[in-house]
């Protein structure tokens, strides 16, 4: 790391306040980390509002989870950080959120692996739902560790999401991805299609990702024969296209939609 550790404080500070300002945290919910060296962890604080956080609220932490400065009790989930670091020497920060859109998927047990948009495919690749693990335990990293080699975004089973980055900047971005997908994805499948770029589409984008930097092995899952992955289109009911003008059709085509987001 070449910042000092009060500058590495005042990153958390301001990527805590976006996570917070988004709506991807409630309440005191949610941890952010950096990496300071081989030695200590720079996170959270337990108990206290990401969007109203102050550096000095900072813990510096050792790689067993023990308090080395700072007056704040670390996150309950230092250990989920500290085993990412573990895990994965090329990432410096871990982003942990609550994002609703991400975290229904996860409710779910719906993961994020479809072929749908290139920017996803080339920085993410998929995101794969990681099994429960007991929240504030070393539980909570194991489910995820078969994962964590090739994926660098995690849903997380009943709980949130997680991502990692070469900095919480990079780390925080990426849950920003994570969460636009998983709101498109859930407004294409109300309104009944998806449609999935195929095998040689995926391919290409993913050989962009050398050209980017992105060294994530993760791929989505590509449709069998490139076939168009959905639920049937949306159809409202009574709607004779021949006796109808075209303003009355898209009025019964919206209330259908939304009677279908309703339910």
């Amino acid at each position: 790391m070449h910042k000092n550790i009060f500058s590495l404080k005042q990153d958390i500070v301001a990527i805590g306040r976006r996570v917070y300002e988004r709506g991807y945290v409630a309440s005191n919910d949610g941890n952010i980390s950096i990496r300071i060296d081989d030695e200590r962890i720079l996170i959270t604080p337990t108990g206290v509002s990401k969007g109203f956080m102050k550096p000095e609220d900072m813990a510096i932490i050792d790689y067993e989870g023990n308090l080395v400065s700072g007056t704040a009790k670390a996150s309950s989930e230092r250990f989920m950080h500290i085993s990412m670091y573990k895990a994965r020497p090329d990432i410096n920060a871990v982003c942990h959120a609550h994002p609703p859109h991400a975290t229904g998927f996860a409710v779910a047990g719906i993961p994020l692996d479809q072929c749908v948009l290139p920017e996803v495919i080339v920085a993410l690749g998929s995101i794969p739902i990681a099994d429960y693990g007991l929240p504030g335990t070393d539980e909570l990293f194991k489910p995820i560790a078969k994962h964590v080699k090739d994926h660098d975004a995690f849903l997380l089973e009943n709980h949130g999401a997680t991502t990692i980055g070469h900095d919480v900047l990079n780390a925080y971005h990426k849950m920003e991805t994570l969460e636009h997908f998983a709101h498109i994805l859930f407004v294409a499948k109300s309104l009944g299609r998806v449609n999935e770029l195929g095998q040689k589409d995926v391919q290409d984008l993913v050989g962009l990702r050398e050209k980017f930097g992105i060294t994530s092995g993760a791929s989505c899952n590509i449709a069998p024969q490139n076939q168009t992955s959905s639920s049937s289109p949306v159809q409202p009911a009574n709607v004779n296209s021949n006796n109808i003008d075209k303003e009355e059709l898209v009025q019964k085509i919206t209330d259908a939609v939304l009677k279908r987001l309703n339910s």
